[in-house]
């Protein structure tokens, strides 16, 4: 990501958590903000993969300053980042597993609920999908194969959270999970 780039991710936290203490209005002001700071960023540097992870984790440190909740902010971002990325096209799932990635990365430098971000994340990446016309079962998927990717590499114990918190069926969507955690790492979750 170029230095422009990076230089109007900073506005994303703090228009959130500015936009949070004014209006109290946590769901549109996260997608919003989100979605304007991805399709932004996307114009300046070209890169989605980055962008959708510099945004997210600004998302999230603003959410946590005004005092949200990390399952709803989980959700909120990914429906924003879907939302930006949707003009990108093929490019969208991989802007979903992305963002879900950068949502428990987020989630866990900032000591949050792994689970609960991970859910999150499936549930906005299936509202999002529904939204601009993906497949939502293939977007949950999609988000809850990021979220567990990023959570293995936190340890076993972060991703056995995530993994349950995912598998089964959210939203009246059936997630497909083919990894399980391993049980060679071990780590100490949030």
């Amino acid at each position: 990501m170029s230095k422009e780039s990076k230089n109007q991710v900073p506005s994303v936290k703090g228009s959130v958590a500015a936009t949070l203490k004014d209006v109290g209005e946590m769901t549109e002001t996260v997608v919003d903000t989100v979605t304007h700071g991805v399709l932004s960023t996307i114009k300046h540097s070209g890169e989605v993969g980055v962008a959708v992870s510099h945004v997210v984790h600004e998302a999230f440190l603003g959410v946590f300053k005004a005092g949200g909740d990390v399952g709803s902010a989980a959700k909120d971002t990914v429906i924003g980042v879907l939302r930006g990325t949707k003009e990108v096209g093929d490019k969208a799932l991989d802007a979903v597993s992305a963002a879900a990635s950068a949502v428990i990365e987020s989630t866990a430098e900032l000591g949050g609920n792994l689970g609960s971000a991970a859910k999150g994340a499936v549930e906005g990446a299936i509202a999002g999908a529904k939204e601009v016309g993906l497949n939502a079962e293939e977007a949950a998927s999609t988000a809850a194969a990021g979220a567990f990717k990023a959570a293995d590499k936190i340890g076993s114990a972060a991703a056995a959270q995530v993994h349950a918190a995912v598998t089964g069926t959210i939203a009246g969507v059936k997630v497909y999970l083919e990894k399980k955690p391993s049980q060679a790492k071990t780590a100490h979750t949030r």
